[in-house]
């Protein structure tokens, strides 16, 4: 069996340690005797989304932003199909926020991707800081940990959110909710990298890439991820703002109003 993974413009969406998690999906692959081919697909790059089977949309500044929407903007209905068929995508920080509809910053506003219906308003103070989330997408009592550092809120309308802020600020600091699930789509501001710290996340796009692309019988086995767990465990212990024992999973019947 063989994953292709496209890096979507590692040139300019590159801030937040999303080698980390091409790395990652790499390695437990690999380690599962699963073969992975890694696409760095440039600024400069022609994008065929029917040959990847995930593809990792990092984060960047706004001026590199604004280019990468406007180099995906010529193949937004490809991106478009290639999500709405089941595709896997994990879109972090400014690719979460190019998957709405618009990003609004002062004056300016930029017209996203159109994939999610979502959208972000730029505000003056930035959110800064570790956050811990429930989030029913690690099947388990173990909490998501990652890093956020945003001055975009995103309002996710009645999207499913990836998970309940714990610790930390989420989508818009008010609303108790970060991220997006929606198909085969995780949009999150957690970087640090994400995936390292979070295997059973790693995991879940993983499988959700061999299903769509050889199966639903396709499964992975489990890996020794003690050294993860203990890195978890440690941002759990240092910033966790009480001591908790279980995650019960996130309902679907909770959503962020925008």
């Amino acid at each position: 069996m063989k994953l292709t993974i496209g890096h979507l413009y590692p040139d300019l969406l590159n801030l937040y340690g999303d080698q980390g998690n091409i790395r990652c999906l790499q390695k437990r692959l690999q380690w599962r005797g699963i073969e992975a081919q890694v696409q760095s697909l440039t600024s400069d790059s022609a994008i065929d989304f029917t040959k990847l089977d995930l593809v990792l949309l990092g984060g960047g500044s706004d001026r590199e932003q604004e280019l990468a929407c406007r180099f995906l903007s010529g193949q937004k209905e490809a991106f478009r199909d290639y999500a709405e068929h089941g595709g896997t995508v994990l879109a972090v920080c400014g690719g979460y926020q190019l998957l709405g509809n618009y990003y609004q910053t002062g004056d300016m506003l930029l017209e996203g991707l159109g994939i999610l219906d979502i959208y972000t308003k730029w505000e003056s103070k930035r959110l800064v800081g570790n956050i811990i989330l429930n989030s029913s997408l690690t099947f388990s009592s173990r909490p998501v940990v990652g890093f956020e550092n945003h001055g975009g809120r995103t309002y996710i309308g009645n999207h499913t959110p990836f998970g309940q802020v714990i610790s930390g600020c989420g989508n818009t600091e008010a609303s108790g909710y970060e991220g997006v699930v929606c198909k085969n789509i995780i949009g999150t501001y957690l970087h640090g990298p994400l995936l390292p710290k979070n295997p059973e996340i790693c995991d879940y796009l993983l499988e959700r890439s061999l299903k769509q692309k050889y199966g639903a019988s396709q499964t992975l086995g489990t890996l020794p991820d003690r050294l993860e767990h203990l890195a978890n465990s440690d941002i759990v212990k240092r910033f966790t703002p009480r001591k908790f024992f279980f995650f019960p999973s996130l309902s679907k019947s909770k959503r962020e109003k925008s």
